[in-house]
């Protein structure tokens, strides 16, 4: 079996819940696609590019079909869900399609498939969440994991699919993200990321689509686990654990939410916030549910509680009928905000929805593409000048750094550090000693070959009997070049950098 992932994180946090699945019935994960029996693209339908990977995608498997007799492709996810019928039409190549509600199915619709049939479940569910199933780790680099938290979505944005895809909006119970989280922690891992569409609508009252809460007695109410406090029940797993989240609405980001993070030393401070548009009559014609004002007011509260947290943005760029008035509002909002980095687009329109439906795509593509590069100029001015605020005031802080790798799968080795240094604009500062912790992992002879004397830099290399730690001492007194670590980061032999 062969898995490939798109679009967003719950989209791999699925993947390991198909894996999952399917290991309980014989199939075994392989990393090299023409050794697969069964390849799954786990498919995404947010913007329409990923719909077009994915269906180029499909056509450059033919010839490991005509390799392979035995191969079945399977497309999964939002995008089965939404072009079930073009892909057991059009693309001949699929035997099998099946929505993120049906996974539980997959075993029964395989043996359809091995029959020589065709098979499809796209149904959508009040009550699915998976929260019976132990994922099994994809890609791992034994230290971070995503765990869903819930699914669907009942916003109805008129620009977004997700509610035609995934369906209504409902909670995984929260003694089950307990117990994965729990297990995590004994397993090694020292992060997670909870997952959810909009994490910060879970609510669990015992099961059942959010939209029947209010059906409920007073009684039921209150005995119900909102989002703030499944944090606290999270956090309070293990101190050593650290917390993330994503992605957070602005109209459901509460106080208690912003006050429990603050609380938790071990929740980051980091909240990631989409604004989609700085202008509130394109924000109305989205049907965000709050005004630019609104949503300033959520910033405000979040730096007022915790001063350094970081905050970062989707913006979608030139929607339906926006003028250059509105596109001005959005670059004077980030003006205001200075997020610390952000997500930018273009608008696509997707079939089905309000937008597609009721509004007219008038912004020609020459604008849309200026209008977005000048988002991204000014995202990347206040970058900028966020990391070097962060640099003068920051004693220690947790930097994650990209995994190097061919598949460039998004996996992260985490380096501590006492002082915000911009990877991209290594800072001009002296330092007499720089250690290096390494994490249990490493091996010592490979890690001497990595080590070598960069540039300017004179670096002598100390190693203690307890083969613990590294000492670097900066002879010269000169920058400390990055680069010399790239190897060692790449196989995540750092654990930790102290100056």
């Amino acid at each position: 079996m062969y898995i490939e992932s798109y679009g967003c994180a719950m989209n791999f946090s699925d993947s390991e819940i198909i894996a999952s699945i399917l290991s309980k019935v014989g199939y075994i994960q392989t990393s090299d696609i023409t050794n697969a029996d069964l390849i799954f693209l786990n498919t995404c339908s947010i913007r329409d590019k990923a719909e077009q990977t994915v269906r180029t995608r499909i056509k450059s498997f033919k010839n490991l079909k005509n390799k392979n007799s035995k191969l079945k492709i399977g497309v999964l996810g939002c995008m089965a869900e939404r072009l079930k019928n073009k892909f057991l039409e059009e693309e001949k190549l699929v035997d099998l399609v099946v929505g993120p509600d049906a996974y539980k199915d997959l075993p029964k619709l395989l043996k359809s498939v091995n029959r020589g049939d065709r098979a499809v479940n796209v149904e959508l569910s009040l009550e699915e969440t998976y929260g019976d199933i132990s994922p099994v780790r994809l890609n791992s680099n034994n230290i971070t994991a995503f765990v869903s938290i819930m699914r669907g979505c009942d916003n109805m944005c008129t620009f977004c699919v997700v509610p035609f895809t995934r369906g209504r909006e409902r909670s995984r119970d929260p003694e089950t993200i307990v117990q994965e989280i729990t297990k995590l922690y004994n397993d090694g891992y020292r992060e997670v990321t909870l997952l959810g569409q909009n994490v910060d609508s879970y609510l669990w009252y015992g099961g059942g689509p959010k939209i029947d809460f209010n059906k409920l007695s007073e009684i039921k109410k209150a005995s119900s686990v909102n989002f703030s406090q499944l944090l606290e029940k999270v956090a309070k797993i293990n101190s050593n654990m650290r917390i993330r989240f994503s992605t957070s609405h602005p109209k459901d980001i509460t106080d208690e939410v912003i006050n429990t993070i603050s609380k938790f030393e071990n929740i980051c401070n980091y909240i990631h916030l989409p604004v989609q548009s700085g202008s509130s009559r394109i924000l109305k014609l989205m049907n965000r549910g709050y005004n630019r004002d609104w949503y300033i007011n959520r910033i405000n509260k979040i730096r007022e509680i915790i001063p350094n947290c970081g905050i970062s943005h989707d913006i979608i760029s030139s929607f339906c009928t926006e003028s250059e008035k509105d596109h001005n509002d959005t670059l004077s909002l980030m003006e205001e905000v200075k997020f610390d980095y952000g997500y930018m687009f273009k608008y696509s329109e997707r079939p089905n929805t309000k937008a597609a439906r009721k509004f007219k795509d008038n912004v020609s593509e020459n604008v849309k593409s200026r209008r977005l590069s000048e988002i991204i100029e000014k995202q990347r001015i206040h970058s900028l000048i966020r990391n070097r605020e962060k640099l003068k005031e920051s004693e220690s802080f947790i930097l994650n750094l990209q995994k190097e790798n061919d598949k460039n799968d998004g996996s992260l080795t985490r380096v501590n550090l006492k002082a915000l240094l911009s990877l991209n604009e290594l800072v001009e500062k002296s330092y007499e000693n720089i250690s290096i912790e390494l994490s249990e992992n490493y091996d010592l002879k490979d890690l001497n070959k990595s080590l070598k004397e960069k540039g300017e830099t004179k670096i002598k290399i100390i190693i203690p009997e307890n083969k613990k730690k590294l000492v670097f001492n900066l002879e010269d007194r000169r920058k400390f070049d990055f680069s010399l670590y790239n190897e060692v980061k790449s196989k995540e032999y750092v654990k930790k950098i102290s100056f």
